[in-house]
Protein backbone atom coordinates (compact mmCIF):
# COMPACT_ATOMS: atom_id res chain seq x y z
CA UNK A 1 0.00 0.00 0.00
CA UNK A 2 1.64 3.25 -1.18
CA UNK A 3 -0.07 6.33 -0.62
CA UNK A 4 0.58 9.98 0.62
CA UNK A 5 -1.40 9.93 4.56
CA UNK A 6 -2.85 6.91 6.29
CA UNK A 7 -4.24 6.98 9.54
CA UNK A 8 -4.66 3.41 12.02
CA UNK A 9 -5.94 2.79 15.11
CA UNK A 10 -3.98 0.21 17.34
CA UNK A 11 -4.72 -1.17 20.67
CA UNK A 12 -3.57 -4.04 22.84
CA UNK A 13 -6.11 -6.24 24.97
CA UNK A 14 -4.83 -8.93 27.64
CA UNK A 15 -7.13 -12.03 29.55
CA UNK A 16 -5.58 -11.18 33.22
CA UNK A 17 -2.70 -8.74 32.63
CA UNK A 18 -0.24 -10.99 32.43
CA UNK A 19 -2.51 -13.28 30.26
CA UNK A 20 -3.55 -14.08 26.93
CA UNK A 21 -2.70 -11.16 24.89
CA UNK A 22 -4.45 -9.60 21.52
CA UNK A 23 -2.86 -6.53 19.54
CA UNK A 24 -4.54 -4.90 16.46
CA UNK A 25 -4.32 -2.19 13.57
CA UNK A 26 -7.37 -0.61 11.93
CA UNK A 27 -7.21 1.56 9.01
CA UNK A 28 -9.21 4.10 7.70
CA UNK A 29 -10.00 2.56 4.42
CA UNK A 30 -11.41 -0.83 6.90
CA UNK A 31 -8.00 -2.51 6.30
CA UNK A 32 -6.61 -4.79 9.60
CA UNK A 33 -4.64 -6.94 10.79
CA UNK A 34 -5.32 -8.61 14.70
CA UNK A 35 -2.70 -11.54 16.64
CA UNK A 36 -2.33 -13.17 19.23
CA UNK A 37 0.09 -14.73 21.85
CA UNK A 38 -0.09 -17.04 24.57
CA UNK A 39 0.97 -14.77 27.82
CA UNK A 40 2.10 -11.05 27.69
CA UNK A 41 0.67 -7.78 29.49
CA UNK A 42 -2.05 -4.97 28.21
CA UNK A 43 1.02 -2.91 27.45
CA UNK A 44 3.12 -5.81 25.08
CA UNK A 45 -0.09 -6.01 23.33
CA UNK A 46 -0.16 -2.10 22.84
CA UNK A 47 2.92 -2.27 21.52
CA UNK A 48 2.94 -4.68 19.24
CA UNK A 49 -0.12 -3.30 17.56
CA UNK A 50 1.93 -0.19 16.94
CA UNK A 51 5.02 -2.06 15.80
CA UNK A 52 2.65 -3.69 13.41
CA UNK A 53 0.95 -1.28 12.14
CA UNK A 54 4.12 0.44 11.18
CA UNK A 55 5.89 -2.79 9.52
CA UNK A 56 2.56 -3.06 7.29
CA UNK A 57 2.27 0.32 5.89
CA UNK A 58 6.32 0.45 4.76
CA UNK A 59 5.76 3.05 2.10
CA UNK A 60 3.01 5.48 3.45
CA UNK A 61 4.19 9.00 3.51
CA UNK A 62 2.45 9.93 6.75
CA UNK A 63 1.33 7.27 8.62
CA UNK A 64 -1.25 8.40 11.38
CA UNK A 65 -1.50 6.59 14.17
CA UNK A 66 -3.98 6.67 16.55
CA UNK A 67 -3.43 5.08 19.97
CA UNK A 68 -5.71 5.82 23.27
CA UNK A 69 -2.14 3.73 25.54
CA UNK A 70 0.45 6.98 26.31
CA UNK A 71 2.64 4.14 27.64
CA UNK A 72 2.68 2.99 23.98
CA UNK A 73 2.96 6.37 22.44
CA UNK A 74 5.19 7.85 25.31
CA UNK A 75 7.57 4.83 24.97
CA UNK A 76 7.38 5.30 20.65
CA UNK A 77 8.00 8.78 20.68
CA UNK A 78 10.14 9.43 23.75
CA UNK A 79 11.34 6.52 25.71
CA UNK A 80 12.72 3.81 23.72
CA UNK A 81 16.21 5.93 22.15
CA UNK A 82 16.84 6.81 25.71
CA UNK A 83 16.09 3.00 27.14
CA UNK A 84 19.38 2.28 24.47
CA UNK A 85 21.63 5.01 25.62
CA UNK A 86 21.16 3.84 29.06
CA UNK A 87 22.23 0.25 27.51
CA UNK A 88 18.61 -0.76 28.26
CA UNK A 89 18.08 0.70 31.58
CA UNK A 90 15.26 2.96 32.60
CA UNK A 91 16.17 6.41 34.37
CA UNK A 92 16.20 4.46 37.59
CA UNK A 93 18.21 1.71 35.97
CA UNK A 94 15.90 -0.85 36.41
CA UNK A 95 16.23 -3.17 33.30
CA UNK A 96 13.83 -1.94 30.19
CA UNK A 97 10.86 -3.74 30.20
CA UNK A 98 9.72 -4.78 26.67
CA UNK A 99 13.27 -4.81 25.24
CA UNK A 100 12.83 -6.98 22.44
CA UNK A 101 9.64 -5.21 20.98
CA UNK A 102 11.26 -1.88 21.92
CA UNK A 103 14.66 -2.54 19.42
CA UNK A 104 11.87 -3.99 17.05
CA UNK A 105 10.62 -0.38 16.72
CA UNK A 106 13.52 1.10 16.74
CA UNK A 107 14.26 -0.93 13.85
CA UNK A 108 10.94 -0.21 11.77
CA UNK A 109 11.39 3.62 13.07
CA UNK A 110 14.71 3.83 11.28
CA UNK A 111 13.36 1.65 8.15
CA UNK A 112 11.04 4.59 7.67
CA UNK A 113 14.08 7.46 7.56
CA UNK A 114 16.82 5.04 5.66
CA UNK A 115 13.59 5.01 3.09
CA UNK A 116 13.24 8.87 2.98
CA UNK A 117 9.75 8.94 4.95
CA UNK A 118 9.31 10.80 8.06
CA UNK A 119 8.62 8.84 11.48
CA UNK A 120 5.11 8.19 12.63
CA UNK A 121 2.58 10.80 13.69
CA UNK A 122 1.26 9.79 16.45
CA UNK A 123 -1.97 10.94 17.96
CA UNK A 124 -3.45 10.36 21.17
CA UNK A 125 -7.10 9.03 21.29
CA UNK A 126 -9.47 8.07 24.66
CA UNK A 127 -10.56 4.48 24.74
CA UNK A 128 -13.99 3.44 25.12
CA UNK A 129 -15.49 6.85 24.07
CA UNK A 130 -16.79 6.10 20.71
CA UNK A 131 -14.03 6.83 18.67
CA UNK A 132 -14.42 4.54 15.68
CA UNK A 133 -11.23 3.13 14.55
CA UNK A 134 -10.08 3.42 18.19
CA UNK A 135 -13.23 0.98 18.92
CA UNK A 136 -12.92 -1.69 16.07
CA UNK A 137 -9.10 -2.00 17.26
CA UNK A 138 -10.16 -2.53 20.17
CA UNK A 139 -12.77 -5.13 18.90
CA UNK A 140 -10.13 -7.17 16.75
CA UNK A 141 -7.60 -7.03 20.08
CA UNK A 142 -9.73 -8.16 22.24
CA UNK A 143 -11.13 -11.34 20.06
CA UNK A 144 -6.64 -11.89 19.63
CA UNK A 145 -6.53 -12.14 23.11
CA UNK A 146 -9.50 -15.15 23.33
CA UNK A 147 -7.84 -16.35 20.73
CA UNK A 148 -5.10 -16.54 22.65
CA UNK A 149 -7.02 -17.83 25.51
CA UNK A 150 -8.53 -21.17 23.58
CA UNK A 151 -4.55 -21.61 22.53
CA UNK A 152 -4.37 -20.13 19.27
CA UNK A 153 -1.43 -17.87 18.93
CA UNK A 154 -1.43 -16.33 15.11
CA UNK A 155 -2.08 -12.97 13.32
CA UNK A 156 -4.68 -12.77 11.10
CA UNK A 157 -4.86 -9.82 8.62
CA UNK A 158 -7.29 -8.50 5.22
CA UNK A 159 -4.26 -6.85 3.63
CA UNK A 160 -3.90 -10.58 1.17
CA UNK A 161 -7.54 -10.58 0.56
CA UNK A 162 -7.97 -13.55 2.99
CA UNK A 163 -10.09 -11.62 5.55
CA UNK A 164 -12.54 -8.97 4.49
CA UNK A 165 -12.33 -5.27 5.21
CA UNK A 166 -13.91 -3.65 7.63
CA UNK A 167 -16.93 -1.33 7.38
CA UNK A 168 -15.57 1.53 9.49
CA UNK A 169 -18.39 4.07 8.75
CA UNK A 170 -19.82 3.07 12.21
CA UNK A 171 -18.25 1.49 15.37
CA UNK A 172 -18.65 -2.58 15.85
CA UNK A 173 -21.94 -3.71 17.53
CA UNK A 174 -21.35 -4.34 21.33
CA UNK A 175 -21.64 -8.10 22.05
CA UNK A 176 -25.00 -8.95 24.25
Amino acid sequence: MSSDRYTVATDGACKGNPGPTGWAWVGEDGHWAAGAIPQGTNNIGELLGLLKAIEDHPDVRELVVQADSKYAIDTYASWMDGHRRRGWKTSTGAPTKNRDILEQLIAARDARRARGLPDVILEHVRGHRGHVLNEWADERAVRGAEHAAKGTASAWSSLGGLHDKLDVAEAPKKKR
